[in-house]
Order: structure tokens, then C-alpha cells, then sequence
């Protein structure tokens, strides 16, 4: 499961992909990819989370300009960032179930969002976005703390 939310990252955002010559030659593009394959499955949530907030600005944007197309391509993005999120989740866990819900209602919106081009669903899902973003960055930070305080005492 790692493996493959590395593989995401590196197709959908990164834009690398190893046997297809799409990987960078630049050495930002290089430190980009190693920072994929040797996250921690947390960090490449982050990154994914990062991923969606980042297509999802990007849709609002497009829409804003009125580039469909772009728009579209942006969406499209996200809804498959929203899918691997669906995909991933642990269903023994009761807030799984909860998520499930809330990222099948952002994909759903994002599929409207798509039909209609409209701005403001985009800005409802980046709005749900960036606060699983945040909650997400918050319990990283919350468990590295309590690591180093079972390390240390």
C-alpha cells in the first residue's frame, strides 16, 4: 500500500515515472522523486493531501480564467487523489467509515463541480481539503511528539 501511494505521488504530481522517461533530469526534479520513495506511508498522505489542495487551486483557478479544459484536467486530478484516499482507508476503524462518507461526498461534488464549472463547489471541496490537510499535519506533529516522549522517558 506504501509502494502504490508513492507510485501516485509520483505520477499525479510529481509528474515522474520510471520506465516511461518522464523522470527529471534537474536535480530539484531528482530530490523530488527520492522524497517520494523514502516518505513514511504519514508523509505521503501529507503529500497527497498536498496534491488534492494543489489540483483543487489549480481547478478554481482555470475556472476562474474560464480555461475548461485545464479545469477539467484539474478536477479530474483531485478526483483521483479523492479516490486513493477511499481506496486506502481501514474499514475496522470506525473513523474510517466517517471518512469514506466525507470523501465520497467530495468526489461527488467534484463530478458536479466538473458538469456544472462551477467555482464555488470547487471552493466547498478545497475548503474540506485544507482542513484534512491541517488535521493531518496536526496528528503527525502530535505523534512524533509522543514518539520522542516514549523514547526519551
Amino acid at each position: 500500500m506504501v509502494y502504490a501511494a508513492a507510485w501516485y505521488v509520483n505520477i499525479f504530481i510529481n509528474k515522474t515515472w520510471r520506465g516511461h522517461e518522464m523522470i527529471s533530469n534537474n536535480p530539484y526534479g531528482q530530490y523530488k522523486e527520492n522524497s517520494v520513495y523514502t516518505a513514511s506511508s504519514e508523509e505521503l498522505t501529507l503529500m497527497l493531501y498536498n496534491g488534492l489542495v494543489k489540483f483543487l487551486m489549480q481547478a478554481q483557478m482555470a475556472l476562474n480564467e474560464n480555461q475548461i479544459e485545464k479545469a477539467n484536467t484539474a478536477i479530474i486530478k483531485a478526483q483521483n487523489i479523492v479516490t486513493e484516499f477511499r481506496g486506502t482507508l481501514d474499514m475496522n476503524y470506525e473513523i474510517a467509515e466517517q471518512l469514506d462518507l466525507l470523501y465520497d461526498y467530495m468526489y461527488r461534488q467534484l463530478l458536479d463541480a466538473n458538469i456544472k464549472k462551477e467555482v464555488s463547489i470547487i471552493e466547498e471541496v478545497l475548503m474540506l481539503a485544507k482542513d484534512l490537510r491541517n488535521t493531518w499535519e496536526q496528528a503527525m506533529k502530535i505523534a512524533r511528539q509522543k514518539n520522542k516522549a516514549a523514547q526519551s522517558g
